[in-house]
């Protein structure tokens, strides 16, 4: 028989070639495997919402999944917990908030991450190398990470349930913190509530509910939750598209009144000082700054929640209107509006200022918060919530102060000192939200301010009897019209504006 033997290096390169030959397309089989299927085919069968994040709802899955599109771009991040425990010792109140985060979403090959930058420590107006420097010399935050699932036309798509399916909130700590014990979230009984989940223009909404399981150590929780083994709450995200540009910040002064925010500037020359100091408050410019009364070009308004019962929600509802006075004395016409939430408005949009209201098991604070822009301090949505047993404490001081029925009367003077006392406090927390702190003077100077814990005014009448006609103040006080005149007035072009604010705060030496 005949045979043939190919020479050594002849089958060696033989076998390299026929190893090409077979491995070449299964390599790109295998990577076209491998690579995420298009966003398109993936979420075909969910249900999609469209808004400033789009994201689709797998009902079958129970999964939310983020479509994400702009790299790198920054939005507001925060949380809230619209549903609360109900406690003021344990402090997790309905609609609580948390602090803001200006975030942006990067890639790295198949992960994406949640990345907040840090805005204590800037280079305001300096070059870019200046401004490297700063930003490496002092840690980020990666808030969240996840794996991309799909992908189309540079564009990604991820499981939410990392992000929302967590105690970003600090349920636990609160707990622990309280006495309350040890517990931890079950993700079994966790998941992503779609009722609160939608997404507007400028915002995206996301909710889940929460449970936390552990074992009960202290009593508050015992008179709240029906099982306190089990304590089950919501947790709310949002994401919010920065200001529009054109918000000009306004310098701190501690005179003022006014609270804000304060970073590390080191593109400030040496000898200045490092801190830099601005106040926080709403976005408010007249339509002809020129005049000395004007519209404005988009006014303030607060709505009031409609779970508030009468005849407390009217009492609410003046009270914070009285600011509309302040805002006046600066020169703006219809610039403040106080009113009913609308049935159709929805309170998680951003658009809409809120006062709140929320029961607890005992008499808690109330307080006015907000959500604002970290760079700028500019104040985003107001967040006021007002405690609903302070009244009925009220009401209980004034029957103790009157006496009332003694003569069989209706307790009709201790009723309307509690209404006086909300009206108060409305406009106090509300001033909060303006930007306004404290003024623990202002009742020792004619009542010059809302901001003041004021007692309630007891007089005696002709018979000797207490009259509490005028136990509180009906409406805002001199200062506050000051606090308002500094922080929004809005001045004509070419103004000294450092002069203009010395002035309105009274400094003899400024001249405009």
């Amino acid at each position: 028989m005949n045979t043939f033997s190919a020479p050594p290096a002849a089958t060696a390169l033989f076998a390299i070639a026929l190893f090409a030959a077979f491995s070449a397309p299964a390599t790109a089989q295998q990577e076209a495997a491998d690579a995420p299927p298009s966003i398109s085919v993936f979420t075909a069968g969910m249900e999609k919402h469209e808004g400033f994040f789009d994201f689709y709802w797998d009902e079958k899955g129970g999964k939310l999944w983020l479509e994400i599109a702009n790299w790198g771009e920054e939005f507001i991040y925060y949380s809230t917990l619209p549903w609360g425990v109900g406690s003021n010792d344990i402090g997790l109140d309905r609609g609580q908030l948390r602090g803001e985060h200006v975030v942006a979403f990067h890639r790295h090959g198949p992960k994406v991450l949640l990345i907040e930058p840090n805005y204590d420590f800037r280079a305001d107006g300096a070059s870019p190398e200046i401004e490297r420097v700063v930003e490496q010399s002092f840690a980020r935050s990666v808030l969240w990470g996840a794996e991309v699932a799909a992908e189309e036309n540079g564009r990604a798509l991820v499981d939410a349930e990392g992000l929302l399916i967590r105690d970003a909130h600090g349920v636990v700590k609160s707990l622990r913190e309280a006495g309350e014990g040890e517990y931890r979230l079950d993700p079994l009984r966790s998941a992503v509530y779609m009722p609160r989940t939608k997404s507007f223009p400028d915002n995206s909404e996301f909710e889940a509910v929460l449970t936390f399981e552990g074992e009960a150590q202290g009593e508050l929780l015992r008179k709240v939750a029906p099982t306190d083994s089990a304590v089950t709450v919501h947790q709310h995200h949002s994401f919010v598209r920065l200001p529009p540009e054109g918000y000009k910040p306004r310098a701190f002064d501690p005179r003022s009144g006014a609270f804000g925010i304060s970073y590390n500037d080191y593109a400030t020359p040496f000898d200045k000082p490092l801190v830099k100091r601005f106040i926080g408050r709403h976005r408010l410019e007249k339509k002809d700054p020129e005049a000395p009364v004007s519209e404005a070009v988009e006014p303030i308004v607060y709505y009031v929640d409609p779970g508030i019962p009468e005849p407390i929600r009217s009492a609410v509802v003046e009270g914070a209107g009285w600011w509309s006075e302040a805002f006046e004395a600066a020169g703006y016409k219809n610039a403040w509006r106080v009113e009913l939430l609308p049935a159709d408005a929805d309170p998680m949009n951003i658009r809409y200022n809120l006062i709140q209201w929320v029961h607890r098991s005992t008499r808690g604070w109330s307080y006015g918060g907000s959500v604002s822009d970290p760079r700028t301090g500019e104040i985003i949505k107001a967040h006021v919530t007002l405690g609903s047993l302070r009244i009925r404490q009220d009401y209980l001081i004034a029957v103790a102060l009157t006496a009332p029925y003694a003569d069989g009367d209706e307790a009709t003077a201790a009723r309307e000192m509690a209404l006086q006392r909300i009206r108060q406090l409305s406009a106090h927390e509300v001033g909060h939200s303006l930007g306004f702190g404290h003024n623990y003077s202002a009742n020792m100077n004619e009542r010059s301010s809302v901001m003041d814990y004021p007692h309630p005014l007891a007089r005696l009448d002709a018979d000797g009897n207490i009259d509490l006609s005028d136990a509180y103040t009906d409406g805002i006080g001199e200062w506050d019209k000051v606090m308002i005149a500094y922080s929004y007035q809005d001045f004509p072009d070419g103004t000294d504006e450092d002069a203009a604010l010395k002035k309105i705060l009274g400094w003899p030496s400024a001249t405009v």
